[in-house]
């Protein structure tokens, strides 16, 4: 309770500074030292965080694609260390050795395993310890990493690695406190075979090193999940003066064309909720099987290629994965159970970014796609199910089962329902303050209602009753006063539909001037009984089978298999061979295995293309195939 009277003293303060005298630079000191975590019961991580915590993280590793691992020390600066041992957590890692402040050795060891957490790893601490290096090396198949070949690259010649640590995984390759609650600063010297560059999360260069050594520095704390590296085959082009972009050579210039607005959007996210706190922000465009659509990890994005349209009709993603820079990177989660935290306010975030680059109308559109597929995340749970609460309750289970539209789009509605009724210069000033007032911490949601209370609805006694908080925070389902858009060009969209569907030939719809979004609605519109030549008719009119947009691509390859269109086959199974984006893979092999013999086919397709999968994919796609790996085909992933 102290500790929240304080962040809440000191939150009135900034927010005063806000009100009065303009948005103020957000300090971001060399090193600068974590504030003590906030006091939060963690299912998902070992470490004994009450009693000390990681400052400050030193790495010096070795990238090597023959044995692919990763190898080398990490050295913890401790705070709050008059503990007598530190507990971190680990996943596969070989610990050699572990050394307190003078070098000399201290007694460590490693728990039992658990599948999903890992084993902590105990290390004995001396008076008033201040360093902890550990020397150790990752498995082959850390969950964190993939090491691709150079056939599974878009050059073809270079190995590729990248890390994805969000959730929990940043344990598979670092030893630490492996929880949002925890922030700590940190600087890295990462040695990979000459010819191939590195880039972190943290300060980078923009060409590789004659020596294979590269050094970086991440000067302002982040938690452990934002820890990110890739080594690879790399060039970078500017965007602006504080955004760029790096990405495979034959990739690179597609990539800068596609991200040319991210100077303004960065701008426009200034204007909105203030300074820009992490320098700069560059976006890595990564190989076809990274398993999400965007990771936030500050100061470098990791993005799927299959945002590149050839038109910028997907780069809300970049709306998305910049507005984190605000919303899960200055003010984090402190445990998974909050992930609304993160995912609600960037998911509203990215919408008003939307808006003021392209316009009401635009903004709307993508705010419809997002509520209707809210609706249908729901409709497939429980009426009363708690995972349909902004407020999860993970313990026991994957903080992945907590990644659902729920979180991002309840979320957002949530906080659209709040400027509804406060308005939008109020709900902006708010949310200014909030995201001042909290900078560089990690909070939970208790503390987020508290100090919405506090600096937004206390003002009106009525205004809490209409807003419903508790409600739309720990109960079921959409509460009543939900915001709904209804932009008109969706309503042209329908009328389209019902046209065609009432005999208009297909080459007389009015569709000159769609967008990604208007066929999206399109395609998830269309009426539960199409025929093969209904199917037939809008692929030879629209080209939907060979489409270069990825997202409606996927949204015809879900027709195509729900209405047995076997023209569109051949495209399925290249898509699912080539591309490794969760978003879209788990929708589709659930599509196909839904019937016996579309599973027996997804079955024989997925075990060609799980090698090229990340292992956060093949994780979920595992449980969804009811797949069981063979020792054959273990052995042989083990040797890749």
């Amino acid at each position: 309770m102290k500790k929240k009277n304080t962040s809440r003293t000191r939150a009135l303060t900034l927010v005063s500074l806000l009100i009065v005298g303009g948005c103020q630079q957000i300090d971001s000191p060399d090193h600068q030292t974590s504030s003590a975590p906030l006091e939060v019961d963690d299912p998902h991580s070992y470490a004994n965080m009450d009693e000390v915590t990681i400052s400050h993280l030193a790495l010096d590793l070795g990238v090597d694609f023959e044995s692919n691992r990763l190898s080398g020390s990490a050295t913890l600066s401790l705070s709050n260390s008059g503990a007598t041992k530190l507990v971190l957590d680990t996943r596969d890692l070989d610990i050699a050795t572990v050394t307190l402040d003078n070098g000399d050795e201290t007694d460590f060891s490693l728990g039992v395993a658990d599948p999903l957490l890992g084993r902590p790893l105990e290390i004995q601490l001396a008076k008033d310890t201040k360093q902890v290096t550990i020397v150790y090396q990752t498995n082959p198949r850390a969950e964190a990493l993939q090491w691709l070949t150079p056939e599974q690259t878009a050059g073809g010649d270079q190995p590729f690695l990248f890390s994805q640590s969000q959730a929990i995984l940043a344990r598979t390759w670092v030893p630490c406190q492996d929880s949002p609650a925890v922030r700590m600063t940190y600087d890295a010297t990462i040695h990979v075979p000459p010819g191939l560059m590195a880039v972190m999360s943290a300060e980078n260069g923009t060409t590789a090193t004659t020596n294979g050594v590269f050094e970086f520095s991440m000067r302002q704390p982040i938690p452990s999940y934002l820890l990110a590296l890739a080594v690879g085959d790399l060039e970078f082009r500017e965007l602006g003066p504080r955004s760029g972009v790096y990405a495979e050579p034959s990739v690179i210039d597609a990539a800068a064309w596609e991200f040319a607005d991210t100077e303004e959007m960065m701008a426009t996210a200034e204007r909105l909720y203030g300074p820009y706190p992490w320098e700069r922000y560059d976006l890595l465009v990564l190989p076809p099987s990274f398993p999400f659509g965007g990771m936030e990890n500050p100061r470098l994005t990791f993005a799927t290629p299959t945002i590149l349209a050839g038109d910028r009709s997907l780069v809300a993603l970049v709306a998305h994965e910049l507005a984190h820079s605000w919303s899960g990177n200055l003010v984090t989660n402190a445990t998974w159970n909050d992930f609304w935290l993160n995912e609600g306010f960037t998911s509203y975030i990215e919408n008003r970014l939307m808006e003021e680059l392209y316009g009401v109308e635009y903004a709307e559109m993508l705010a419809v796609l997002d509520i209707d597929s809210l609706r249908r995340a729901l409709d497939d749970l429980e009426p009363a199910s708690p995972d349909s609460h902004l407020v999860f309750d993970l313990a026991g289970r994957s903080p992945d089962d907590g990644m659902t539209d729920v979180a991002y789009n309840k979320g957002a509605s949530f906080l659209r329902s709040l400027e509804h009724e406060v308005g939008r210069s109020r709900w902006d000033e708010f949310l200014t303050g909030y995201f001042a007032a909290f900078s560089f911490q990690s909070i939970d949601t208790p503390t987020f209602v508290d100090f919405l209370r506090q600096e937004l609805l206390q003002e009106d006694p009525d205004l809490e009753a209409r807003v419903r908080v508790d409600e739309w925070v720990y109960g079921p389902g959409l509460p009543e006063n939900v915001v709904v858009p209804e932009p008109t060009a969706f309503t042209h969209v329908e009328e389209t539909i019902a046209s065609w569907q009432g005999g208009a030939s297909v080459a007389d719809l009015p569709i000159a001037d769609w967008t990604t979004h208007h066929w999206l609605h399109f395609l998830r519109n269309l009426p539960d009984d199409l025929s093969i030549l209904e199917m037939t008719e809008l692929d030879d009119a629209f080209s939907f089978t060979s489409s270069k947009n990825s997202e409606v691509l996927v949204a015809w390859l879900l027709l195509a298999v729900r209405h047995d269109y076997s023209a569109a086959t051949p495209a399925l199974e290249s898509f699912l061979i080539s591309v490794g984006r969760l978003k879209f893979l788990s929708p589709l092999y659930g599509a196909l295995a839904a019937s016996e013999e579309n599973l027996e086919w997804a079955q024989t397709v997925y075990a060609r293309a799980r090698p090229s999968y990340h292992p956060v994919s093949i994780g979920a796609l595992d449980r969804l195939l009811e797949w069981q790996e063979s020792a054959e085909q273990a052995g042989s992933a083990q040797a890749h």
